[in-house]
């Protein structure tokens, strides 16, 4: 365990801002259904941007990245186009006006805009995007609540924590528990401050991130300045072919195995697909998840496109300093990070093990803050996603359509807490 009281006095210092935060805006949140959902659709655009962009910058996602850069080198900027990245792109330049425009408070509800309020069809697309937002949200935070499980458990090993538990956890359900532990701080401010407490939540966030992933990349670039990193040919080079051409054998065997496992081999064809797959996806439309959530929450059209071109631009810089830096430190320093398994080598371990070695007291702190944030603003974003759609879409249409704002608020706290373990359950 390499953490200082000083890194612990941040990490606490967070968490309890945190708990103030929803505390602080509990009133205001209990105005109105749509105070408590979506801000009252009156946060600043560059508010919710920063919010979208720090939702975006969970902990599973930025380890999956590192391990990518990894063993995939600069080829590895172009599979998170799976999600697919050029997305928000499409959805500054016309998408977001037109959400907006519908003045709606979840994307079931604006598919009245986009296909009318009459006929079978249009009641079958709405109950089917509040099954997919459900089962979306509910999936995300079963995988950021594992992703965090495992971080965790690299910075505070189980043997120095359990003397002072009354119970005992196997070695298998530690990140289940610890999981469970920092859910219980973001449930909170998430629940009680509603859309309020989740954007300046992740706004401060977005700063502490910004801090840490700037120290990150400078102490890899004085690391890098005395010595060369050892990869293969072609690691260095975004393009690519038909194959990817890349062979690990004398330097990290265990990457041509995630490799073949991956199935990326033919990466020109595995690229095409994504192509294809991203254009068909911005096409059909936005996901409904807590990035529309926050397209809606502007105060205008206008404010709603300024929001998703935002994202991006604050996003991509502040997130790549963070993995090519890490990614660098892993490579020059392979041998001195343990990132074996049952499975063999676990490359998704490579981001804890790098910050765990190389980072001094303090920035760690940092760092280690600002990623706890990550997921807690993943997390919650997410979570204020399936409150709105279960609310909205189901209580207020099907349930109870003429319930009062107390009605409304109760079943809003009722519906985050059962979201929360159920997510956790899965």
């Amino acid at each position: 365990m390499k953490l200082h009281l000083a890194d612990l006095l941040i990490l606490v210092s967070y968490l309890l801002l945190m708990v103030f935060i929803g505390w602080y805006y509990r009133n205001k949140a209990r105005l109105n259904k749509q105070s408590y959902l979506m801000g009252g659709k009156k946060l600043p655009w560059y508010m919710l941007g920063l919010s979208d962009a720090s939702d975006m910058f969970d902990i599973s996602g930025t380890m999956w990245m590192v391990s990518l850069c990894f063993v995939y080198g600069l080829k590895s900027i172009w599979i998170p186009w799976l999600w697919p990245v050029f997305n928000q792109v499409f959805n500054m330049m016309f998408l977001a006006k037109w959400l907006r425009r519908s003045n709606a408070d979840t994307g079931a509800e604006w598919l009245a805009t986009r296909f009318g309020t009459v006929g079978k069809g249009v009641k079958a697309s709405h109950n089917v995007t509040v099954v997919f937002a459900l089962i979306g949200c509910l999936g995300f935070l079963a995988y950021g609540f594992i992703g965090l499980g495992k971080f965790v458990e690299i910075f505070i090993p189980w043997n120095i924590v359990e003397p002072y538990v009354p119970f005992h956890v196997s070695a298998q359900y530690v990140p289940h528990f610890y999981g469970i532990l920092f859910t219980i701080f973001a449930t909170f401010y998430s629940i009680l401050g509603g859309m309020h407490s989740i954007v300046l939540g992740d706004v401060i966030k977005y700063i502490i991130m910004t801090i840490g992933c700037i120290a990150i990349g400078y102490i890899a670039f004085t690391h890098l300045r005395a010595s060369n990193i050892n990869v293969p040919r072609g690691w260095a080079n975004p393009f690519f072919g038909w194959n990817l051409d890349l062979d690990w054998s004398n330097l990290v065997k265990d990457a041509n195995k995630k490799i073949a496992d991956d199935g990326y081999g033919l990466f020109g064809i595995f690229f095409m697909m994504m192509l294809f797959k991203g254009v068909f996806a911005s096409l059909a439309g936005p996901a409904p998840n807590y990035d529309m959530q926050k397209v809606l929450s502007t105060s205008s059209p206008k404010d709603a496109s300024k929001m998703t071109g935002f994202v991006s631009i604050i996003l991509l810089p502040v997130r790549y300093t963070m993995v090519i830096g890490l990614t660098v430190l892993a490579l020059l320093y392979y041998n001195q990070l343990d990132l074996s398994s049952p499975n063999g080598t676990d490359f998704e371990r490579i981001l804890p093990a790098a910050i765990n070695s190389f980072l001094p007291v303090g920035i760690l702190g940092i760092v280690l803050t600002g990623l706890m944030g990550a997921f807690m603003g993943t997390f919650s974003g997410t979570l204020n996603a399936a409150q709105a759609y279960i609310v909205n879409d189901i209580y207020l249409k099907y349930i109870k359509p003429e319930a009062t704002t107390n009605q409304i608020m109760t079943m809003n706290y009722l519906t985050g807490l059962v979201v929360v373990v159920t997510g956790g359950f899965f």
